[in-house]
């Protein structure tokens, strides 16, 4: 009887059409290994050594196994729920700053207060030390420890100990946590009489409605082209750059398609609304940050042909996340789809594949025609109209220009001293460091003692060592000091080599402690060479009509 059965059995499975074998031996499977991982962990469980901490051991198994997948897919333990919506929102409950680490001290200081908020109302400013918060001492305890205290629900206060700058004296402040969201755009504004320019830095929840706001303002000052600035714009909501999308296209476009396993993540989005401008020219900004929503941005206005898209290659992030409530009040940030811009085209430059990441090969990507019949390709990020790479970042001005790199922290004193005997300073636009300015920083950095690690030693160090390995060293030693020599550090030839950068570095610093962040963007339009190749473009009407195949 019981092989009678199992030759039924296995009679009507040979019968089954195919999809449904396959799936019924993948629910199989999945049944099989989630029975022995819950077996595996009860015997953990019962007979380990040692008491397990069932969140600990779990939530790492959980992290290890969305590791084998792309790095977007995300689990949330209840603790961190708050960390996912702030990345949605881009709000959270704080004091509003921006705080670093100094190596000098062991304290975390105030780096730049965000206009408008509790600390910037409390009178915080740049170079404040953070010696406690309700008491408790925050020596040694890192930016993310004292981050997460000044953190807390809107509405919560607490008791702020600090030191300023060149006094012996703690100051206390009670500060009110509210609401805290970082401007979507930084700042907007004419850079001629005919050309407006916007930086949109995220997608966040709302967006659309500082963008439509910018717009329609620039229009009313007689803005008859624009700039969008998505440098460095990570993304976020689809919806929102849909939305933005449609005041620059005509309604009822399709603009992205979504495709994935399930038939609901597959989502066609159109533009519905009336547009503000269909025929303005545009310029857009892009680089290696530019991703996801910022991507299907400037993606689609190049499919369009609405828009010249200008800088370097993008990111190239071609997958679409959902976040997803789980048990416990966890949640999970979830991969459900591709997105593919109007021509058809998919920007995904990167294949995930059991833990480890393959690189689209240039050979596999495919062609696609914008409107106007331009060849774009997928598989790579978004190709700029026109590539103008910005000046690269010298490895000095790097170490000056990041705390953490710099034990001295010798630009932010500089910059607290600056601050302190210049009550004001010029327009954000016009304002730059004197000679004389530049050679007292020059002062402060031989004084300070300000070391940084040198590349050229260090490569020509190794160089060294695999010589004497190889037997060449003898024979070229000669060549080798000489090369030494000339490769040996001088502190004070570097700082006058780099100067336009390393000045460029500190005005925008300075000018963040006066006009915050709308100002560090408006003093750095004045040395912006993609800048200025948009606007030579957008003021040569033949050029850009010639880039867009008309």
């Amino acid at each position: 009887m019981t092989r009678h059965i199992t030759s039924l059995i296995l009679l009507a499975a040979t019968l089954l059409p195919a999809k449904a074998q396959t799936t019924t031996a993948h629910n199989l499977d999945v049944a099989k290994q989630l029975e022995i991982f819950c077996s595996l962990y009860r015997n953990l469980d019962m007979m380990y050594v040692d008491t397990l901490d069932a969140a600990e051991v779990i939530g790492s198994g959980i992290k290890a196994m969305l590791a084998t997948l792309d790095p977007y897919t995300e689990y949330y333990p209840n603790e961190d729920v708050k960390d996912l919506k702030t990345m949605i929102t881009g709000k959270y409950g704080g004091i509003g700053s921006v705080v670093s680490y100094d190596l000098t001290s062991g304290y975390t200081l105030i780096n730049q207060p965000y206009e408008g908020m509790p600390a910037h109302e409390a009178g915080l400013k740049k170079g404040d030390i953070i010696l406690s918060i309700d008491g408790e001492d925050m020596k040694d305890k890192g930016t993310a420890y004292v981050s997460e205290h000044l953190r807390g629900n809107p509405g919560t206060s607490f008791i702020l100990t600090y030191r300023r700058p060149g006094s012996d004296k703690a100051k206390s402040v009670r500060i009110t946590r509210r609401a805290i969201q970082t401007p979507p755009i930084p700042y907007y504004g004419m850079l001629t009489d005919s050309v407006g320019f916007i930086s949109l830095e995220q997608f966040t929840d709302d967006c659309s409605k500082d963008m439509r706001h910018a717009v329609i303002s620039l229009k009313q000052q007689g803005m008859q082209s624009l700039i969008l600035d998505l440098r460095g714009n990570t993304g976020g909501s689809l919806s929102e750059a849909v939305k933005i999308l449609n005041f620059f296209l005509p309604k009822d476009l399709d603009i992205v398609k979504t495709k994935g396993k399930m038939q609901r993540t597959n989502v066609t989005y159109r533009t519905s609304a009336m547009p503000i401008d269909t025929l303005m020219p545009i310029a857009v900004l892009v680089n290696g940050s530019t991703a996801s929503a910022s991507e299907i941005t400037c993606g689609t206005l190049q499919d369009f042909d609405r828009g010249v898209v200008i800088g370097t290659k993008t990111y190239g992030k071609g997958l679409v996340q959902m976040p997803m409530s789980l048990p416990y009040n966890t949640k999970m940030k979830l991969t459900t789809s591709h997105y593919y811009i109007p021509s058809g085209r998919c920007i995904q430059a990167v294949n995930y594949k059991r833990g480890g990441k393959e690189a689209v090969a240039d050979s596999l990507r495919q062609e696609f025609k914008t409107r106007n019949g331009r060849t774009v390709r997928d598989g790579g990020g978004i190709m700029p109209d026109v590539e103008i790479r910005p000046d690269s970042l010298p490895n000095i001005a790097f170490y000056l220009t990041n705390a953490g790199m710099d034990s001295t922290n010798v630009m932010m004193r500089y910059v607290v001293d600056y601050v302190n005997r210049h009550p004001t300073i010029a327009p954000a636009r016009t304002f730059t460091l004197s000679d004389t300015d530049y050679d007292e920083f020059k002062r402060y950095v031989t004084d300070a003692g300000f070391k940084y690690d040198r590349e050229s030693e260090r490569y020509l160090e190794s160089l060294v060592k695999m010589a004497k390995f190889e037997g060449y060293y003898d024979k070229a030693r000669k060549e080798f000091d000489a090369l030494q020599q000339k490769l040996r550090h001088d502190l004070n030839d570097e700082l006058d080599f780099h100067k336009d950068i390393i000045t460029q570095a500190l005005a925008a610093d300075i000018v963040s402690c006066y006009y915050f962040e709308r100002g560090v963007v408006e003093n750095s339009l004045q040395f912006d060479k993609q800048v200025k190749e948009a606007l030579d473009i957008l003021n040569d009407r033949k050029r850009y009509d010639t880039i867009l195949g008309r």
